[in-house]
């Protein structure tokens, strides 16, 4: 159906983990178009993950072009995108030339898990208690703050960038923005709040650099360029795209993906929450204008700030979710597409006695187990493989419960439901599951592209597409399926039980 006169669309970089994709929304928030590209994932050790930076860039402006090929063969207009938003991987480190533009090394991914002798010699450094007061985030692999240190110790040129004066750190958002926007032709060099609250530099009260930060892990200002942080949503500050069929378009916002995915649920207010279960699971939990610092192994990030109005959110991030299903798919062949996960699990009753603690790359929270590895507790001659990709569903939903009860401590309320998004989300099975161990009804839209939504809607603001957030709330709600819990709080509490024993029980494997 072709798009009615005045229509405005808004355009939406989700560059992924394992994929980026361009989506395009019309102001009903629906999809109109879109376009998918996976792209090498590089394993060169044990514990490291690795992206080449440069086939990042080339994936996104493929897609760009392939959603915009669609778009136009249902009858719209380029000229109908009035801005784009950018949705990215957070933590994620890139390094590059400030004088050339060109990267010094593969990107260190947030699953990296190479930094965890440099991270317990930093949690010996005086001060180091004091990280989390000021950042939000605790010392872990998890940050960028060790991924950069690690590159400046170990990468020769890197470390020569860096007595040079040369070096420029960025998270994907900001290399994206920058090579968009035609790298050293423009220099547009910024990031938002949302993605700089993840490297362990940003204080989290002031939203800028904190000089007792950089500070702790002994790094020279004048000698590494860090982006600009800019609000969220901006129409002037993010550039605009310097190649594509979209050349000239305005990118004016910018989330990381799981605050982004807090937006597009319109978790806009305190006390609300989503759990995306994507490549890893993530749970956000609006706390409001002022930021709650977690005593329960939490983190404390920014869910959006649109002009000023800043709302903060407490997260538990679980490091691996749906990478759990591709390990069963790619390295024990249990399936052949990870949407026959449920099917395979439902050809069994339960569990079988079996509870699989996915800790490929340690345990992030609320346990933060840095050397804890995958583990499977329980296996019989009776266990079968759907046993095994039971306990893998899960496991997100073991851990899952744990951040909710460490969210419920911090804020002292307790969550009346939990809206979901992601892969995993697909599977009934999971859902349901995910309803029955924590006690409270789970809501899962219809339109699931939320992460690209939130995007969508930082840019949207800024150029007028939406007025205000009051906007958007409605928008595209119809049709969400509530799974309520099935199973008695005693046997959930019991499951749950033996699953902390199983956690305890892999601590110290890599010592």
């Amino acid at each position: 159906m072709n798009g009615t006169f005045n229509e405005s669309f808004v355009g939406s970089i989700d560059q992924g983990t394992t994929s980026s994709r361009f989506l395009i929304f019309n102001e009903r928030c629906e999809v109109v178009a879109s376009h998918q590209l996976e792209f090498t994932q590089i394993y060169p050790q044990p514990g490291w993950h690795e992206h080449d930076p440069l086939e990042i860039v080339e994936s996104v402006e493929k897609c760009i072009d392939g959603a915009i090929a669609t778009f136009q063969a249902k009858g719209h207009s380029i000229n109908a995108i009035k801005s784009i938003g950018i949705t990215n991987q957070r933590e994620t480190t890139v390094v590059w030339n400030k004088e050339t533009g060109e990267p010094l090394y593969n990107a260190i991914v947030w699953t990296d898990t190479r930094t965890q002798a440099l991270v317990r010699k930093l949690k010996e450094r005086e001060g180091h208690e004091k990280l989390q007061s000021l950042s939000g985030l605790p010392l872990s692999t998890y940050p960028s703050a060790g991924k950069l240190l690690w590159l400046i110790e170990n990468i020769p040129r890197v470390r020569d960038a860096y007595e040079n004066g040369t070096l420029a750190f960025g998270t994907i958002d900001a290399w994206l923005i920058y090579k968009l926007n035609g790298a050293t032709e423009r220099d547009v060099f910024v990031t938002d709040p949302s993605n700089a609250s993840r490297t362990l530099f940003m204080n989290i009260h002031t939203l800028q650099y904190d000089p007792v930060l950089l500070s702790f892990f002994h790094l020279d200002q004048t000698k590494v360029h860090l982006p600009t942080i800019v609000h969220s949503s901006d129409p002037k500050r993010f550039g605009s795209l310097s190649s594509t069929l979209l050349t000239g378009t305005p990118i004016t916002g910018c989330l990381g993906d799981q605050s982004a995915a807090l937006v597009g649920q319109k978790g806009f207010s305190a006390g609300q929450a989503k759990n995306t279960y994507g490549t890893g699971c993530f749970l956000l939990y609006n706390v409001g204008p002022s930021p709650v610092i977690s005593t329960h192994g939490l983190l404390t990030t920014i869910a959006f700030d649109f002009q000023g109005q800043v709302s903060y959110a407490l997260e538990g991030s679980i490091a691996v979710g749906g990478s759990s299903v591709k390990f069963l798919k790619d390295n024990f062949n249990f399936i052949n597409e990870s949407e026959e996960i449920s099917a395979l699990a439902e050809t069994v009753e339960d569990n079988g006695g079996c509870v699989f603690v996915t800790a490929f790359s340690g345990l992030f929270a609320p346990y933060w187990i840095d050397d804890a590895r995958g583990t499977i507790f329980g296996i019989t001659t009776y266990t079968k493989r759907g046993h095994v990709a039971r306990a893998t569903l899960e496991a997100t939903c073991f851990q899952t419960k744990a951040i909710l009860q460490a969210m419920e401590k911090d804020s002292g309320k307790k969550l009346r439901e939990l809206a979901v998004d992601g892969g995993m989300c697909n599977s009934d099975l999971a859902m349901q599951t995910q309803a029955d161990l924590i006690s409270i009804p789970v809501n899962r839209p219809a339109m699931r592209e939320t992460t690209a939504l939130g995007a969508a809607i930082a840019a949207g603001l800024a150029v007028g597409v939406w007025s205000s957030l009051k906007d958007v709330e409605t928008l595209n709600a119809d049709g969400r399926t509530t799974f309520n819990p099935a199973m008695t709080k005693d046997k959930a509490d019991g499951m749950f039980a033996l699953w902390e024993k199983a956690v305890n029980m892999t601590r110290g494997w890599t010592n």
